[in-house]
């Protein structure tokens, strides 16, 4: 094996086996445990962490403590460690609300604190060091020295910052870069003692299925390939049927490209070749490629910059393979200063971009995939998909989402499932699930604006749903929910180059579920439990609104107003009757 001996190796991961990473102390009450075990020894850097009970010499909880069994993350306690061994996350619940986990990268180290548990958790915070841990490694074989301290120095302040975030459990994992340095485990060793962190080694497999699976939480319903390219690695993994079935790691990160001293064919002989035999173990059609890393997001921000794309918005981007190929063929060919001027490439990424338009060129040549998909979810949810129940996992990440808003934001929470219940009868028998679903999205996001200016309300209705970060979505279905809930404000049709990502059919139907919500939110003020008394359907070629005993002294000219431009949406006669 590269880097560390055999030996160090498995004497890293012995002393890592047998512990949890960062744990919540106060999630079990110390009353249950045995006479003499004084719980998890608290760790620097993160308060109230788990070290193991002092009790136990081995470094783990001792045999009767009630930490030595910790849960899946969100409450199972069946599941197998992350890797294989002992479990980073300690026996955390629904309370544990904030999830943080750090990739220690070859090329960069970042943290990512989660605001909750749930199938759509939102992000809390984000701060990402190019440390350059990688870089020199192939030809050095240790790490590199000034990245090493900057990786420590970025560490020492994550730690920090969890404490004073109180997030409810912490995973740190270290890929490549620190898997394959002789010094690597001596790296890690520091890190516990400056900053009481105990940082994982991801195999190359365990890097390929944790951003595989970060794929999933954002398209549970992926099929294909996904390509995760670090700094020292790039790895290939295959999704089918909501589930990692193979995974390869391939030595195709810039800085073993660029150790290696090839340029031009050689280079890409050599890109070529590498492939081809990773390519041997996942063999098969490509309908979908999934791009993950920080590298192929430069590169679809160069993508979107030469085509002048309207929503820069980077998850769920798709591409056609063929213009990618000539936006990668171009990059191939750039100065880090052209990168920096003309494609708005950040000066720290510029001198490594051109290495990884060489291996997107070889990708597209090898795999042959039907379409290109940048996925801005990737090991660090991967990890948090590790953690979820089967049952957690089933959810629609983009209901779950759009429920967590309305909990937050919204004037009655939970009158956004009422509201699609009461105008389901005004979709179509024709629509698809595809489009229910949006409609059902809609509905729950159709108030969490009300603190806003009225003159502006639709404006940010419309903003809500477009460049937020929710999964579940792609960037047509961002458009349609968001031009449903400007009108839904009283708005109409906004940017007209955002509107061309949808066909009119899309924006007719936008419109009228605008409508339909903006009628059913002033019938009752958007209060629970009213509109069940207000049913309103289609009746040849009219529409029926009918207020039943209960409604009658809200009947008015703004909902006549409103019922009558709802209809004329349609192309129907508007009908209000009073029921007996």
């Amino acid at each position: 094996m590269a880097g560390p001996d055999r030996a160090s190796s498995a004497r890293q991961l012995a002393c890592t086996a047998s512990r949890s990473i960062v744990s919540v102390a106060r999630a079990i009450a110390p009353s249950s445990a045995p006479r003499g075990c004084r719980g998890p020894r608290p760790a620097r850097g993160v308060k109230g962490a788990g070290r193991g009970c002092a009790v136990d010499r081995g470094g783990g909880p001792c045999q009767a403590c009630p930490r030595r069994e910790p849960t899946r993350g969100w409450g199972v306690a069946d599941q197998t460690g992350l890797f294989g061994r002992t479990r980073s996350f300690a026996t955390i619940g629904p309370a544990a609300r904030r999830v943080a986990v750090i990739d220690v990268g070859s090329n960069s180290v970042r943290l990512v604190v989660f605001d909750g548990n749930a199938r759509s958790p939102a992000y809390f915070f984000n701060e990402k060091v190019l440390c350059g841990l990688g870089q020199g490694l192939a030809g050095r074989g240790t790490l590199n020295p000034e990245g090493r301290a900057r990786a420590l120095a970025t560490l020492r302040r994550f730690a920090a910052l969890a404490e004073r975030m109180r997030v409810g459990a912490l995973e740190a994992v270290a890929t490549a870069a620190v898997r394959e340095a002789s010094d690597g485990a001596e790296f890690l060793a520091e890190v516990e003692r400056e900053t009481g962190l105990r940082v994982r080694i991801a195999s190359g497999e365990d890097e390929a299925r944790l951003s595989a699976q970060g794929v999933l939480v954002g398209r549970p319903d992926a099929e294909g390939v996904v390509a995760d390219t670090g700094g020292a690695s790039m790895e290939l993994a295959r999704l089918s049927r909501g589930a990692v079935r193979g995974t390869v790691t391939t030595p195709l990160g810039p800085f073993p490209l660029r150790d290696l001293g090839l340029s031009g064919p050689a280079l890409n002989r050599h890109v070529r070749d590498v492939l081809a035999r990773a390519w041997e173990e996942l063999a098969g059609p490509v309908p979908e490629l999934f791009l993950v890393g920080g590298a192929w997001r430069a590169l679809g921000r160069a993508h979107m910059r030469k085509t002048a794309y309207p929503l820069p918005v980077l998850q769920d981007y798709h591409m056609e393979p063929a213009a990618l190929m000539r936006t990668a063929r171009r990059v191939a060919e750039c100065t880090p200063a052209e990168l920096a001027q003309r494609w708005g490439v950040s000066a720290s990424r510029a001198p490594l971009l051109p290495l990884n338009a060489r291996v997107m060129i070889g990708l597209l040549k090898t795999l042959r995939p039907d379409r290109v998909t940048l996925s801005a979810y990737g090991l660090r949810e991967g990890i948090l998909w590790e953690k979820m129940t089967p049952r957690a996992r089933m959810r629609d990440p983009l209901i779950e989402a759009c429920r967590f808003l309305e909990s937050r934001h919204a004037r009655f929470p939970g009158f956004g499932a009422q509201l699609f219940a009461w105008l389901r009868p005004l979709i179509g028998a024709g629509e698809d699930a595809g489009m229910l679903r949006l409609a059902e999205a809609a509905c729950l996001l159709h108030d969490v604006n009300w603190r806003g200016h009225p003159d502006f309300r639709a404006e940010m209705g419309f903003e809500t749903v477009i460049r937020a970060s929710i999964a579940g979505i792609d960037h047509p279905g961002r458009v349609f929910i968001g031009l449903a809930l400007s009108y839904r404000y009283g708005g109409g049709r906004p940017d007209g180059r955002l509107l061309a990502l949808i066909d009119e059919r899309a924006r007719v139907a936008a419109e009228r579920l605008g409508r339909a919500m903006r009628l059913g939110a002033m019938i009752s003020g958007s209060a629970p439990a009213a509109l069940e008394d207000a049913p309103i359907a289609v009746e040849d070629g009219r529409l029926v609104l009918v207020l039943g005993p209960m409604m009658h002294e809200l009947a008015g000219e703004v909902v006549e107003k409103r019922l009558a431009a709802l209809a004329r949406a349609m192309g129907l006669e508007p009908v209000l009757q009073l029921g007996g």
